[in-house]
């Protein structure tokens, strides 16, 4: 199975990014050819498409599904599973955020609020929970935020985001106005100025 010139500079940039975004080279690969294939695709299929081992195949589908990245379809006549995508990229991105926050922002905010539960024994230990504390408000806050937004639909949340720019620029030009429109302190009257002025 030949993957056509702009299906494998896919396929293969994916792979490359893979280790930054902390998956394996064969993951990124095997999402990456699923997610542009035109159909469901099986183990076998997969590994004829990169030249990759059954193993690698196996052990990447594994982790995508723990990831709830690939959906399994079964084809009538065919015994074998085969793997997909799913077609919204709202979708993916909504999973992906999920997982992620399930993986690494939950697991601190528990850390954080054990370390906060506990009385500190020394200035250092005081010092450290108020450094603490306003970690854990920050990340508070801003799951707080996600819980928020996640429960908008596709639509609002496109319109979110393109607001984003519009915002920034507003409150940048709002700064502009504000200093320009602040009254310049008047200039420091010194002593001899005063005298000279005086009656």
């Amino acid at each position: 199975m030949t993957l056509p010139p702009l299906v494998q500079a896919f396929v293969l940039h994916f792979g490359e990014m893979g280790s930054r975004w902390g998956i394996n080279r064969s993951v990124g690969q095997v999402y990456a050819l699923l997610y542009l294939s035109p159909e469901p695709l099986n183990a076998d299929q997969i590994v004829a498409a990169l030249g990759v081992s059954r193993s690698n195949v196996s052990m990447a589908l594994r982790e995508l599904q723990a990831w709830n990245l690939v959906l399994l379809r079964h084809l009538p006549g065919d015994r074998r599973d085969h793997f997909t995508t799913p077609d919204d990229v709202w979708v993916i991105l909504r999973t992906l955020a999920e997982e992620r926050k399930k993986r690494e922002i939950d697991p601190t905010l528990t850390v954080l609020r054990e370390l906060l539960m506990q009385s500190p024994g020394s200035e250092d230990e005081r010092h450290a929970q108020a450094r603490i504390r306003a970690m854990h408000a920050m990340i508070e806050q801003l799951t707080g935020w996600y819980d928020e937004v996640k429960r908008l639909p596709n639509e609002r949340l496109a319109a979110l985001l393109r607001l984003g720019a519009g915002v920034t620029r507003l409150l940048e030009t709002a700064d502009r106005v504000v200093a320009f429109a602040k009254p310049a302190r008047p200039a420091a009257t010194t002593e001899s100025q005063w005298t000279k002025e005086s009656p």
